[in-house]
């Protein structure tokens, strides 16, 4: 999906192609839906986060819970970039009718799944992917040398926050700032990932000088081994697809803090969906107020009616997505049969190139 040039060279060779969409299947609707009616509808209100945009098959979206690719008002370059290879994307998609694999769950987006089949045809839901063993794991970044699982080990169940804003995002000098205040203010343990690339010298300082003897900063860790573990109650995170799939399968509630890209339809479906969590919402500078997601993560780590119903439906999400994982049904007939037809077309090929020589 993020590879245009792929198009061209399969097309070129004759080789068979399929879209892996590793987004999920909401955010591949919405961008189909643009690119085929509703882009001026989406730009005109692209200033007004309050508007409502209805799409064939989808509950209504507000503006700012679109891919922020699409209501981008200023028209930054990378908007621009994403918007037009996308575009060739969905031409592509059109004129040859391939095989789109969703990482995603039928469990978890099985209407908007069937809504997308009149436009796109053979669109299969092939996941969810995180690597079931920590063999199998490939880690991005070196993990901290501290004892980050011994440490969550000497507090209680559900008491600690996991803070990670994932792979790519990188903190501010004041969103490294507002965090601290915040996690302080709400005086609970967190474990809070900063990594070291994209720092400069001074932000190097402020995040190795942090004294706060309830928190532990790492430059890196083992996620899917802290989400499991029993003493983290809730996971402040940027809503990355990956991170929140990890989330929902080991049933952590979510403090969504999202930025850009796909990562605020996201936020709407784990808060207005799935209710799996809640969402914060940044300042014109891009940057969570600390006060705010203080009040998020109490909200969450609280015994209001309304947090034991998210944590309710956060473990009953984690028990469902472990079945369909156990059964794997869906998602292994569709790789199954997807497999299968590639290979035969790959035959085919192989076959005429035979007889052309």
């Amino acid at each position: 999906m993020a590879m245009p040039p792929v198009l061209d060279v399969a097309r070129r060779h004759g080789i068979p192609l399929a879209v892996f969409w590793n987004q999920p299947a909401t955010v591949l609707a919405a961008y189909y839906h643009y690119y085929h009616g509703h882009r001026e509808t989406v730009a005109s209100h692209a200033s007004d986060p309050s508007h409502e945009v209805v799409l064939p098959g989808m509950e209504p979206l507000h503006i700012h819970s679109l891919p922020s690719f699409l209501v981008d008002a200023a028209h930054n370059k990378l908007s621009r970039l994403v918007v037009n290879g996308f575009q060739e994307l969905f031409e592509f998609m059109d004129r040859e009718k391939p095989k789109v694999l969703v990482n995603t769950l039928t469990g978890l987006e099985a209407a908007t799944l069937t809504a997308l089949q009149p436009y796109l045809q053979e669109v299969f839901a092939v996941g969810h992917m995180p690597p079931v063993s920590t063999k199998a794991r490939i880690h991005m970044f070196q993990q901290d040398s501290k004892n980050y699982m011994e440490w969550l080990d000497t507090h209680g169940e559900r008491s600690v926050v996991y803070i990670s804003f994932g792979s790519v995002l990188t903190y501010s000098k004041r969103q490294i700032e507002e965090i601290l205040h915040g996690m302080q203010e709400c005086g609970r343990p967190y474990l809070w990932v900063v990594r070291k690339d994209g720092r400069d010298e001074e932000l190097s300082y402020l995040v190795d000088n942090i004294d706060d003897h309830r928190g532990m900063v790492v430059e890196w860790c083992d996620q899917l081994d802290v989400l499991s573990h029993p003493s983290v109650g809730c996971f402040v995170t940027h809503c990355g697809w990956n991170s929140t799939l990890e989330s929902l399968a080991l049933g952590v509630p979510i403090v969504a803090t999202p930025n850009w890209s796909d990562q605020p339809t996201i936020a709407h479906l784990v808060e207005e969906k799935w209710r799996t969590g809640t969402r914060m919402y940044r300042d014109d500078e891009g940057v969570i107020a600390g006060t705010e997601l203080a009040k998020g993560v109490e909200f969450i780590m609280g015994n209001s009616m309304k947090a034991i119903e998210i944590r309710e439906t956060a473990n009953a999400f984690k028990h469902k997505i472990h079945e369909e994982a156990v059964k794997g049904e869906t998602s292994k007939i569709n790789l199954h049969s997807f497999a299968k037809t590639m290979i035969h077309s790959c035959k085919e090929i192989k076959i005429m190139s035979s007889y052309d020589k």
